[in-house]
Order: C-alpha cells, then sequence, then structure tokens
C-alpha cells in the first residue's frame, strides 16, 4: 500500500516543496501520511470536517467528491489553496475531483474515506467503502433504521478497519468533563438523565416541481431514497452552503431527532456507561406539521427511556427552545452541561473535584485526531460503529415509540421488541412519511 501511495502523491505533488515534506525537520514524509478522500462537500464538509484535516501534518487530502459540480470545483479550489499555502511556490494542484463516490473507493492509493453526505447515504457508502478496505469517519447519525446499523458495525468487524462516528461532543470539554465526572461517581448512584435539544423551523408550504440546475446529479443524488420530482426545498439551494432542506424530509433524514438527538444522547449513554447497549423501555409523544407542510420530520417531540440498571432518560425537543444539553442528575447532586457554555453543578465543589490516576479515565481529543491516530495504529476509535449505532438506534426507538403511540419493550441484547411485532416491522425500515402511513 506504501508503494501505490508514494507513487500516487509522487504524481500530484508540486514541483516545489519545502524540506518538511520529505520527512526532515521531524514533519511527516508524503509516503508515512494517511491519504483522505472527502465524500460529500456541504456546508459541515467545508466548515468544519475538511479544515480539521489541513491542520493534520500526518494526513494529506488526496480527493474530494460531490454529486453537485459546483460544490465540488469549490473543493478542489479549497484543497489545493489550503496546500498552496505550505509550498515554498505558492502553487499547488495534487487534490483529484470525482462526482462518483465509487470511483473514490476504487483508487486504491487512498487510506481513507470522510463521509459527509446527507443521511441516506451514510450506510451505503460508508458498506462500499469498509468492503473496499478504507478506513471510515462517517457524520452522525450513522443510519436510518435500526437494521441497517446492526448491518454497518457487523460489517466494521468483519473487515476489521478502523471506523469513526462523526460527532465532536466528546471532544468538547465541558460534557467530557461532566461524562468523567458522573462515571466516577462525584454525583452519587446516577439516576435521570435529561437531554434537550434546539427547536428547528420545519414550516415550509407546498413545493413545485423544479428544473434540476445543470451542475446536479439529481438521480445520484437522491440514490436509496424514494424517487421524487426536484425542488429546491428538497435538496440545497443551487450554490449554497445553507443548512440544506433534505435535513427536515423524511425520505433523507429523521430530523432533529437524530440530527442534534444523535450528539447529546451519545453523551447520555456515554456518561451512563451503556453506550454499547441500550434501553428497556420507551414511550414517546410528538407532533409533525400538517400533512400540507413540504417538510415532515417532528415539529417537537419527547422521549422517555428506561434502562436495565434503573437510570431513565428523559430527550425532548420544545416549541421555541435553543438549549443543546444534559443534566446528569444522581443521589447526590447533578451536573448540567450546555453547548458552548460552562459546567454548573450542585453541589458547585464537584467541579473542583480531580479525577485520581486510579480513575476512569478517556482520551481526550479532537475527533478528526482520534480518527487518524486509531488508523495510524490499528486502533479503537472512541467512537466506534457499535456506538454510532446504538446511539442513533436510540433516536430511531424513540421515533418508532411517537409513531405508534404505545409503550414498547426493547430486548438490546437481541435488538428486537418483546412486545410489539407492529414495532419490529420498523427495525428493519425507515419511517419515510407518518402522516399518510
Amino acid at each position: 500500500m506504501l508503494q501505490s501511495r508514494r507513487q500516487f502523491l509522487s504524481g500530484i505533488a508540486p514541483l516545489v516543496l519545502p524540506s518538511r515534506v520529505f520527512g526532515r525537520d521531524g514533519a511527516v514524509a508524503p509516503s508515512d501520511r494517511v491519504t483522505v478522500a472527502m465524500i460529500g462537500m456541504g456546508r459541515q464538509a467545508r466548515q468544519v470536517n475538511i479544515v480539521q484535516f489541513f491542520g493534520m501534518p500526518e494526513v494529506q487530502v488526496v480527493a474530494v467528491c460531490d454529486v453537485d459540480g459546483w460544490r465540488l470545483e469549490n473543493a478542489k479550489k479549497q484543497v489545493d489553496a489550503a496546500y498552496a499555502r505550505k509550498t515554498s511556490s505558492g502553487t499547488y494542484r495534487g487534490c483529484h475531483a470525482y462526482k462518483d463516490f465509487r470511483e473514490v473507493i476504487a483508487n486504491q492509493s487512498i487510506d481513507a474515506v470522510m463521509i459527509s453526505t446527507p443521511d441516506h447515504w451514510h450506510v451505503p457508502i460508508s458498506m462500499e467503502a469498509l468492503k473496499a478496505g478504507k478506513d471510515v469517519s462517517c457524520e452522525k447519525p450513522l443510519t436510518r433504521s435500526i437494521g441497517e446499523g446492526r448491518q454497518l458495525s457487523d460489517l466494521v468487524t468483519k473487515q476489521e478497519r478502523v471506523f469513526r462516528t462523526d460527532s465532536e461532543f466528546r471532544s468538547l470539554k465541558n460534557f467530557y468533563d461532566a461524562v468523567e465526572l458522573v462515571r466516577n461517581g462525584r454525583i452519587g448512584k446516577l439516576k435521570v438523565v435529561h437531554t434537550g435539544i434546539p427547536f428547528d423551523e420545519v414550516t415550509c408550504p407546498p413545493q413545485p416541481e423544479m428544473p434540476v440546475p445543470p451542475e446536479l446529479d439529481y438521480v445520484e443524488w437522491q440514490g436509496p431514497a424514494p424517487r421524487a420530482p426536484y425542488t429546491e426545498k428538497r435538496v440545497h439551494g443551487p450554490h449554497s452552503y445553507e443548512r440544506g432542506g433534505w435535513m427536515r424530509h423524511l425520505y433523507y433524514c429523521d430530523g432533529m431527532i437524530s440530527n442534534w438527538g444523535y450528539h447529546l444522547n451519545d453523551i447520555a449513554q456515554w456518561g451512563n456507561g451503556t453506550d454499547l447497549t441500550g434501553p428497556v423501555e420507551i414511550e414517546g409523544h410528538g407532533e409533525w406539521p400538517p400533512a400540507t407542510n413540504f417538510w415532515n420530520v417532528p415539529v417537537t417531540f419527547e422521549i422517555h427511556y428506561r434502562y436495565a440498571n434503573g437510570v431513565r432518560l428523559n430527550f425532548a425537543l420544545a416549541y421555541k427552545s435553543q438549549d443543546a444539553y444534559v443534566k446528569f442528575v444522581g443521589e447526590e447532586g447533578w451536573i448540567y452541561a450546555e453547548y458552548e457554555k460552562p459546567l454548573v453543578a450542585e453541589p458547585a465543589s464537584l467541579l473542583r473535584s480531580e479525577t485520581k490516576e486510579s480513575e476512569i479515565h478517556f482520551p481526550f481529543k479532537s475527533d478528526k485526531q482520534d480518527f487518524i491516530d486509531a488508523v495510524r495504529t490499528r486502533g479503537q476509535t472512541l467512537e466506534g460503529a457499535e456506538v454510532g449505532h446504538r446511539t442513533t438506534s436510540l433516536c430511531l426507538l424513540g421515533h418508532i415509540a411517537i409513531l405508534l403511540g404505545k409503550r414498547l419493550e426493547w430486548d438490546p441484547v437481541t435488538e428486537r421488541f418483546t412486545n410489539s411485532e407492529e414495532a419490529n416491522s420498523w427495525v428493519k425500515k425507515r419511517i419515510l412519511d407518518p402522516r399518510r402511513s
């Protein structure tokens, strides 16, 4: 593999490079770098994911891929400009651009892929990449159904590949600190966890069919989703990096229930020590927009879970709520972690507590560094496929409970409902539009 990668890099490198790129002065030689391809170059990939890789000397982004030609062209320019700034000549044209992810996966010089596509493409692309021997980092939420999450996690194990569920919340210091304090008993026995996510406006009137923009391969964009006429609010605006309408449509995404919901519920499960299993009981209620509304994800909801260890999790999206938080409540106190805000606790003194060497510690690093370190060492990531599957499943279990309107009992070992065959029929299916079911 190193030989083919060396040949690949030698074919795309600029003519004049500083000595550090050849491994001198403590730098990483090109032949020892992890070559990464970016699949999906929308807002998250452009503004967050690829930028982190640019700052890692042990990584070389060698390819970008998108079915939107305008975004693809911009992505290639972004990569070339980033690496040009590191050359003495000020020029670089080494990034390959692909419209078809299959061509990326077929390139044996690429070690790893970062998947930042809409949700409905996460599992199909991940599985093809794994089968081709690539290591994979994939945006959360991993899946649209519980069944496909099980298939993905099992394939990672079978192929012996490195996998990272891409969520940065385990790398945010306040959430990380909250989990270590809870896991080390600072609030006593954990009793209840509350998670809340921001409100997202989903009001959208019926949309007309529109001509497909010439730069977009709309058939490929739809992929495994049901076929539907093109309209801008279904995909994303032409020549734009705004949040795409697909995030509010059940053909492609479960909405905030698994979007922001993944982030906060992953922290909840991590703090509870249940991120490799799941709850045993689920109840929920929620509201979808009117049938005339084009977007169809839940407007608001409240879901209650119970775990085998007795801990309860309450997960809610309320009207106009802008908070993204996790609150751990124990027998001796509580800890409240909110996005981009300092920790709050009762008693406040527990925030001054230092964990001992003999206590539970987790590695603290960025999500991208966690992935690349595991690729280089062939170790495990902090948020592997099984963790991603279990947290995504938690969100989907809540969605199913809302759909059916009944208390559900769940066996996290067999991943089957024990009190409802109707619910079991949704384990391998995606919820597409409950308003018309």
